[in-house]
């Protein structure tokens, strides 16, 4: 019998009594593991070999999960930080702890995320608490990840999935092929087999020749595994943005752009937002150490600011009546909303003088030291715009929206009366989830109030709103965890198979 080279070696090796795995024929045959899984089933189709598949999972811990075996989870580190700053007696300042604990960047937000989940202790309004009695050496996914390391089995499940939604574990299936000879293998090896010369391509060649008349061509088998590539492809987020960005200038507006990096001046001094508000001390914002204040800011801008602040605006204005610094004006933060660009357009600062009537947007990454959870991320995009123009009403604002989110298939917006210092009336924004029906904040938006448009220099109407552009997706797309989609616990298999709307 003759049969293609391959298909000789792979019956030649396989045995009937004990099945062997594609890697190990492929081993002992020097043939690629693609080459004998194809041989294997040309053998399987004539009846020689039976051919098996099996499921293997194999769990690994990833880099970062090998770099916490060294070094021990960030949750462990911040407890045994809080311990020794005495906040086991009575809490202790959070930014004194994660400085001792040596975290920064991105272990912070994933300490901060799983301290109290593991019971070490309690965060809150930038406070920090370690349970005395908490055992961080008994900590359950230390302990799988340290066996894992060293091989051995794990059988807890739901801590390897924790493991895994962090990232610190990845675990792989594969199909397992093995092979067993058939009694008509068997026989057909006592019989003979010899290797036939097979062609795998057609040449230019063989055809001027004739030579192709003579040959035997190798079978192709089309159903056989094919290595999966995944491919690279634009995050589903940044689609996302990219039409809102399109459907915002099909209604006419402009697109803003502005630093991350700004002065409390631009992003909040601006927008009559007072300097002892809760949402600005140093535990809400991300201040940066070096450089550590702005250099140039309009002085006459600034000044009119101030009088704002300290006395209000017209004759009914009376200001807030609490201490206004222009070195706090200056001092450098990541901006917590995008405002901060709509303070600098309005102003006349980026693009000179603007007459209405105008509209503005941007998309933009915002920052804020907030607790993570389904719904918050400490970075997230939000949807920033205005329009200038005489006589705006609420109605003008709300229109604004429903043309907006009809573009996007959501029709159940409903509103909210709000309060807040830079716009009167204000309201917030809420649909609901379609798959949880749970009712989700989409954004704020008001008029801003002549507190802020005065000093600007603006004479006529500027209705303005920020929406998350997260919890838009999540609306369009049904997810019930933004954590899945955006940061570092992104479900990666997730973002592949969804499907992109149009």
């Amino acid at each position: 019998m003759k049969l293609p080279e391959s298909q000789v070696a792979v019956l030649q090796a396989a045995s009937a009594n004990e099945a062997q795995t594609i890697d190990r024929l492929a081993e002992e045959t020097g043939h690629k593991p693609e080459t004998v899984t194809g041989a294997a089933f040309e053998l399987e189709s004539e009846g020689l070999v039976e051919v098996a598949e099996s499921t293997e999972e194999t769990v690994e811990p990833t880099d970062e999960g090998r770099e916490y075996l060294e070094a021990g989870l960030p949750e462990v580190r911040l407890y045994e930080a809080a311990l020794g700053a005495g906040a086991d007696a009575e809490p202790a300042q959070m930014g004194q702890v994660i400085g001792q604990s040596g975290r920064e960047g991105l272990q912070v937000d994933i300490a901060l995320s799983n301290y109290a989940r593991k019971g070490y202790g309690t965060i809150e309004s930038g406070e920090i608490t370690a349970d005395p009695d908490a055992d961080p050496d008994s900590d359950e996914e230390a302990a799988v990840l340290a066996a894992l390391d060293a091989d051995e089995s794990v059988e807890d499940e739901d801590v390897l999935d924790q493991l895994e939604s962090r990232g610190l574990v990845t675990v792989s299936e594969s199909t397992v092929r093995s092979v067993t000879l058939t009694d008509e293998g068997v026989t057909t090896l006592m019989e003979g087999v010899e290797t036939a010369e097979t062609v795998g391509q057609l040449t230019p060649e063989m055809l001027t020749s004739g030579e192709w008349k003579e040959v035997e061509f190798a079978e192709y088998n089309v159903e056989a595994d094919a290595e999966r590539i995944d491919g690279g492809k634009t995050h589903i987020l940044r689609q996302t943005a990219n039409r809102v960005k399109d459907a915002l200038v099909g209604m006419g507006f402009e697109e803003m752009e502005g630093p991350h990096v700004d002065a409390d001046f631009w992003i909040n001094d601006a927008l009559f937002m007072p300097q002892d508000h809760p949402a600005r001390t140093h535990w809400d914002r991300f201040a940066l150490s070096n450089p550590t204040e702005i250099g140039d800011l309009p002085e006459d801008l600034v000044e009119r600011v101030e009088d704002a602040h300290r006395h209000g605006v017209g004759e009914d204005g009376d200001g807030y009546h609490s201490p206004w610094s222009e070195d706090f004006a200056r001092a450098l933060a990541l901006r917590g909303h995008t405002t901060s660009l709509s303070m600098r357009y309005l102003s006349g600062y980026a693009e000179g003088e603007l007459e209405p009537p105008k509209r503005y947007f941007s998309v933009e990454k915002v920052y804020r030291n907030d607790t993570l959870d389904p719904t918050h991320l400490l970075e997230f995009f939000q949807v920033e715009g205005w329009v200038m123009a005489e006589d705006l009403s609420v109605r003008d604002l709300m229109g604004t929206f429903e043309e907006f989110y009809e573009q996007f298939g959501i029709s159940n917006i409903r509103y909210k009366p709000h309060y807040n210092p830079y716009t009167e009336p204000s309201f917030e924004l809420f649909v609901d989830h379609p798959k949880t029906g749970e009712t989700i904040e989409m954004g704020n938006s008001g008029i801003f109030r002549e507190e802020v448009l005065t000093p600007l220099g603006v004479d006529c109407d500027v209705m303005a709103w920020g929406i998350s552009l997260e919890r838009l997706l999540m609306v369009m797309y049904g997810f019930e965890d933004i954590r899945d989609v955006h940061g570092t616990l992104a479900d990666l298999e997730l973002l592949r198979e969804t499907e992109v709307l149009h």
